[in-house]
């Protein structure tokens, strides 16, 4: 096996691989990368067992195929630190891969091709093209509330539902709840929803950009690829039922409180710094066209901010979780931010005050 390439073209395609890949694992290959050359191309394949990633570059110069695997960070450590102007060559002799560039010279212990696990294959029964902008929109939008290593295991990842014209992303960790909505109208798509994991998650948002390029989704009974024309990944789904979002949004809410997000988020996190750094509380008090936020901690430090609001009502007192609320703050949108509330024991409903695809679910707290 032999080929060569430029750095660049190398190097991008070598780092996205790579993300697959855990550093520390019981199985040696699973640290190596598999490289695959084929009908004039160079495959690269990553994986951890739950999510694979598969690269793809057309081979301009000569070549000859056949197949390896290499230790991935050690290979991408050496081609980063090359220089930028050099032609990298790689060939397998024996038991041994050689990198050549300019005037040096790498050689790196591989294992064979025929050890590497793939994710097996399967046929999807919901697929569905969509841009990397409004997919990226829809994970970006949720994903911030997903649990991290809860040991109620299906909340350790994301929701992706489909039924009729409609894709929805939701993600909770039992204290919070995002959802969020896109209007599918290219084809009516059967109802069918499914558990990405976290990794898998993160991963894909990595891997797709803010851009009208589109990608291929298809859903399996027991995984969900994404293909575009730089990559195709793979994840195993979570086995188990996620909690339904329709008993958590608030039914009736009484109160509605208007301000700007940018204003209110400014206050949100200047108050966040004196609250208490274990349980990140602070107090709203809300009344005629003014919210109050307080914070304390054990050191009797007190911060407070007053925003004005468009709000009209009763005056209510309530409270919350400040980085809850910081995480909705940035992960809308619009100029403006809308909090629907009714008592001090309900949740809140936050939404765009504008457009309501995404919505937030926050549980309050006592203080």
């Amino acid at each position: 096996m032999k080929f060569t390439i430029s750095r660049e073209k190398f190097l991008q395609p070598l780092q996205l691989v790579s993300g697959a890949i855990e550093r520390r694992h019981t199985l040696p290959i699973l640290s190596n990368i598999l490289l695959k050359v084929k009908e004039g191309a160079l495959w690269l394949t990553g994986t951890d067992l739950e999510v694979e990633l598969i690269s793809r570059i057309e081979l301009e110069s000569d070549f000859v195929e056949g197949e390896i695997t290499v230790p991935a960070k050690k290979l991408f450590d050496i081609c980063k630190g090359l220089s930028t102007d050099n032609d990298i060559t790689f060939e397998v002799n024996g038991s041994k891969a050689t990198i050549r560039s300019g005037r040096g010279r790498y050689t790196l212990s591989t294992l064979s091709a025929n050890d590497y696990p793939n994710l097996e294959d399967w046929q999807g029964d919901v697929e569905f093209v969509i841009s990397q902008s409004e997919l990226k929109h829809l994970i970006d939008s949720t994903s911030f509330a997903m649990a991290q290593q809860d040991v109620r295991y299906y909340l350790n990842g994301m929701s992706l539902e489909t039924e009729d014209n409609l894709i929805r992303t939701v993600a909770t960790d039992g204290h919070r709840l995002a959802l969020c909505n896109y209007d599918y109208t290219t084809s009516s798509l059967p109802a069918r929803q499914v558990i990405i994991p976290r990794k898998g998650v993160l991963e894909i948002s990595r891997l797709i950009e803010n851009s009208d390029q589109t990608v291929m989704v298809k859903i399996g009974s027991n995984h969900i690829s994404i293909k575009s024309a730089d990559f195709v990944f793979t994840s195993k789904l979570v086995d188990g039922r996620f909690p339904d979002h329709r008993r958590v949004l608030p039914k009736e809410t009484t109160k509605a409180v208007v301000a700007d997000k940018a204003v209110v988020k400014d206050a949100f996190s200047r108050a966040s710094i004196l609250s208490n750094e274990k349980f990140r509380g602070v107090r709203l008090n809300i009344s005629n066209g003014e919210l109050k936020i307080t914070a304390n901690n054990p050191e009797q430090e007190e911060a407070e901010e007053i925003v004005d609001v468009d709000y009209q009502g009763d005056d209510l007192e309530i409270g919350f979780n400040v980085a809850y609320l910081i995480d909705v703050m940035n992960a809308l949108d619009s100029d403006k931010v809308k909090f629907n509330l009714s008592d001090a024991n309900a949740s809140a409903l936050i939404e765009d005050a504008q457009n309501s695809t995404a919505l937030y679910v926050i549980m309050p707290m006592r203080l």
